[in-house]
C-alpha cells in the first residue's frame, strides 16, 4: 500500500505537524464561540481561575469541552484503527461491535423508565451498556472451534447492533417523556461535559490508550496473518481478546460521554493510513492527533452553522463521514 511518508524522518515530521494543528484547534476552541475571548483572557483564566469573572468561567467551559472533543476524537479515532486491524475489514467501526447501541439502549432505558437524569449517573449506564453488547458479540464471536473469528465477530456485531437498536426506537415510540434529552444523546454532544464529570471515567480511557500504544508490535505481526503469527510464537487469541477489550473501553467510553458520534472511528484510521500505512507504531499516533483535531473542528464549526443556536456534534461528523464511507465502500467493491 502506497502512503505519502515513508522515511522514520518524514514520519516524525508528519506527526509533530499534526501535533501543532491538534494545538491550534484546541487554542480555537477555546477562544471562539458565541463571545470571542482576548488570548490574554485565556491565559489568565488558566493560570487563575476566579469563579467570579465571566470571562474565566466561559473560559474553563470552553476548555472542558475542547478537552472532551479531543478525548472522545482521539479515542474513537484508536478504536477504529485497531477494530480494522482485529477484522481486516476497512468500513470497520466502534458500531461493528453494537458499542453504540448498546449505549444508547440503556441510557434510554434508564431515562424512560427509571427516570434518571444525573449526567454522571447516564455515563456510567452508557460505559455498561457499551460494555455488555460488546461482552454478548465477543461470546459470540467466540463460538467455533477456531476461536475467535473476525467474520463471526461483524456478523454478531451487526446482529446485536440491529437488534438493540430496534429495542431503542420501540421504547422511544412509547415513552415520549424526557424524547429531548434522549435524543440530544442520540445526536451527540460534547456540550456541558465538566473536567468533574469526566474524571470517573478519564483513567479507564487514558489506560486504553496506553495499552494501545503496546500493542503496536503484537498487532503488525497479527496483520501479517494467524498462521504466520502463530510461527513466530504470538499467542494471537490473547491478542485479539485484549485488542477487543481496549477497543471496547475506548469507544464506551467516547459514547458514554458524547453519546452517538459516528464515523471518526471510520475515517480517522484511512486518512492516518494514507500517510503512514499500516505500521501501528505510527498509525495509532496519528489517529490520536487526527482524531482528536477533527472532532474538535467539527464542534468549533457546529456553534457558528445556525447561530445562536448549534448543530449536534454528531450531525456534523455524519457530514463529513458519510460521503467517505460511501467513497470507500464504492472501492471496496471495485477491488473484489
Amino acid at each position: 500500500m502506497t502512503h505519502l511518508l515513508s522515511s522514520s524522518k518524514g514520519k516524525f515530521f508528519g506527526l509533530v505537524v499534526s501535533c501543532a494543528l491538534l494545538f491550534v484547534s484546541f487554542f480555537l476552541s477555546v477562544r471562539l464561540g458565541q463571545i470571542s475571548l482576548p488570548g490574554m483572557t485565556m491565559i489568565e483564566a488558566m493560570v487563575g481561575f476566579d469563579e467570579n469573572s465571566a470571562a474565566h468561567v466561559i473560559t474553563y467551559e470552553r476548555f472542558s469541552r475542547a478537552f472532551t472533543a479531543a478525548l472522545i476524537g482521539s479515542s474513537l479515532a484508536v478504536s477504529g484503527g485497531l477494530l480494522q486491524a482485529l477484522t481486516r475489514n476497512p468500513l470497520a467501526s466502534p458500531g461493528i461491535f453494537g458499542i453504540n447501541a448498546g449505549a444508547l439502549f440503556f441510557v434510554v432505558f434508564s431515562v424512560a423508565v427509571l427516570s434518571i437524569t444525573s449526567l454522571s449517573m447516564l455515563i456510567w449506564i452508557a460505559f455498561f451498556g457499551a460494555g455488555f453488547a460488546a461482552v454478548i458479540v465477543l461470546f459470540l464471536g467466540f463460538i467455533g472451534v477456531d476461536g475467535l473469528s473476525p467474520v463471526r465477530v461483524v456478523l454478531a456485531g451487526t446482529a446485536v447492533m440491529a437488534l438493540f437498536t430496534s429495542f431503542t426506537q420501540g421504547m422511544l415510540v412509547v415513552n415520549e417523556a424526557n424524547l429531548d434529552q434522549m435524543l440530544l444523546w442520540m445526536a451527540g454532544t460534547v456540550s456541558g461535559r465538566t473536567l468533574d464529570v469526566l474524571l470517573p471515567v478519564l483513567p479507564f480511557m487514558i489506560g486504553a490508550l496506553l495499552c494501545s500504544f503496546l500493542l503496536a508490535k503484537p498487532i503488525n505481526i497479527l496483520m501479517s496473518g494467524d498462521d504466520i503469527a502463530k510461527g513466530l510464537g504470538q499467542k494471537t487469541l490473547l491478542v485479539k481478546v485484549v485488542l477487543v477489550l481496549v477497543a471496547v473501553l475506548l469507544a464506551g467510553g467516547s459514547v458514554a460521554i458524547g453519546g452517538m458520534i459516528g464515523f471518526i472511528g471510520l475515517i480517522v484510521p484511512h486518512i492516518a493510513r494514507s500517510f503512514v500505512g499500516n505500521d501501528h507504531y505510527w498509525l495509532l499516533p496519528y489517529c490520536v492527533c487526527i482524531g482528536a483535531t477533527l472532532l474538535i473542528c467539527a464542534d468549533l464549526v457546529a456553534r457558528f452553522v445556525i447561530r445562536p443556536q448549534e448543530v449536534p456534534i454528531g450531525i456534523m461528523t455524519a457530514l463529513i463521514g458519510a460521503p467517505f464511507f460511501i467513497y470507500i465502500a464504492r472501492k471496496g467493491f471495485r477491488g473484489r
